[in-house]
């Protein structure tokens, strides 16, 4: 097979001018999860210009498409790219402002979608020159529960063909535009919400003896909480050497200076990376504060909705795209990702396909940006898109053979 290197460099900046004028044209009209309707009838528009076979209304607003190369029933590889945005009320000046009030992607799902699109294009001018097939995938609702992944993989996109290897990218401003980061095996946690009610018995404060304060039960809650999962660090260990987060974020009593509410309730997030100890956790957490509640003559009710998994990269998939970086950015842009406990809907894909999760370096401290995901004034250096394209095509290609 010829060395598509410098063909794939060639169309990369050959479309670079035109994915800009995308990104901006997505960043500009963001539409939140499950509602991104306008932005997947743009996709699809894009993908009809490029006469690239897709499938849309998966979940809704999800789209398939397929790119077949020669032989395309020997393997299948499948990149991913999210389109959903966030209600953030953007802060940039910037002409692509966002034109919905309180609707912004802030979270680089435009970027994301671009590449993804610019990949596609650049495969499917290329793809008479490998073998196997590409499925690439834009999907809905990245950003809540429970995961546009999760709902795709239930209506068969890991089928039909078979998916072989995943990939997909997500922004990283804290790298420049030009670098990536990988990090093999565990690298993202499970995360789980948590909502807790203690009710006991209210009344007049000034009268304690009628009333069973919830107040001062939840607050015992939460320090034996706390001494059971000890956070020393956004990366401490549980008991069993396991990455662990519990955490809580939110408490609401609703009582007064002089009034002793009937309930309090408590929320917050659990997040770790071993699902067998995420299930036992569950159950500590569950009868940790009904004890203490029943000790105390009240009552607890605990609700644990499950989220998204953990996510891993695939150790021998991770390392092969890591390589293809390291060819076409050079050894000294590609650096080593830390563990976080930050989470993915990714992960519902790389717990049943061998994956790689990398962050695309978006930064760029000469211009000022440096503002991290999920804020107002979140933006990127746009030859990130460059990179990004042509990254997810070389590794889509190298991993076929």
């Amino acid at each position: 097979m010829i060395d598509l290197t410098e063909l794939i460099k060639q169309k990369a900046k050959q479309h670079f001018s035109y994915l800009v004028d995308v990104r901006r044209h997505l960043h500009a009209h963001p539409e939140l999860s499950f509602k991104e309707i306008e932005t997947s009838r743009y996709i699809s528009t894009q993908l009809i210009k490029h006469r690239i076979e897709h499938q849309a209304g998966i979940v809704n607003t999800g789209i398939v498409a397929l790119i077949k190369g020669k032989n395309p029933d020997k393997r299948c590889v499948l990149l991913r790219g999210d389109m959903d945005a966030l209600p953030i009320i953007e802060k940039n000046e910037v002409p692509y402002k966002s034109v919905h009030e309180g609707v912004m992607h802030a979270c680089g799902h435009d970027i994301h979608s671009t590449c993804v699109l610019g990949a596609a294009i650049i495969l499917n001018e290329l793809k008479d020159s490998f073998e196997g097939t590409i499925k690439i995938i834009f999907q809905p609702g990245e950003e809540v529960l429970p995961g546009g992944a999760s709902l795709m993989i239930e209506e068969g996109i890991l089928q039909n063909p078979k998916v072989d290897v995943a990939v997909a990218l997500h922004v990283f401003t804290d790298l420049n535009a030009g670098q990536a980061g990988f990090r093999s095996g565990m690298y993202m946690a499970s995360t789980d919400e948590i909502y807790i009610d203690i009710i006991g018995k209210g009344g007049h404060a000034a009268m304690p003896s009628e009333y069973n304060n919830p107040i001062l039960i939840a607050s015992e809650v939460l320090q034996a909480l706390s001494k059971e999962f000890p956070n020393q660090s956004a990366l401490s260990l549980d008991k069993n050497n396991v990455p662990t987060v519990l955490a809580f974020g939110k408490v609401t009593a609703n009582g007064a200076t002089n009034v002793i509410p009937e309930k309090v309730s408590i929320e917050g997030t659990f997040r770790t990376m071993d699902e067998n100890w995420r299930k036992q956790a569950h159950e500590r957490i569950t009868k940790l504060t009904t004890d203490i509640a029943t000790s105390k003559k009240a009552k607890a009710e605990v609700k644990i909705i499950r989220g998204y998994p953990f996510l891993v990269n695939d150790a021998q998939v991770t390392t092969q795209a890591k390589n293809t970086a390291i060819h076409y950015l050079g050894k000294e842009n590609v650096v080593e990702l830390p563990l976080r406990m930050t989470a993915e809907d990714f992960a519902f894909i790389s717990q049943q396909v061998p994956s790689c999760f990398f962050r695309l370096g978006t930064g760029n401290k000469q211009q000022g940006i440096t503002s991290g995901v999920h804020t107002a004034t979140f933006n990127i250096d746009e030859n990130s898109i460059e990179t990004g394209t042509t990254l997810l095509a070389a590794m889509a290609i190298d991993l076929l053979k």
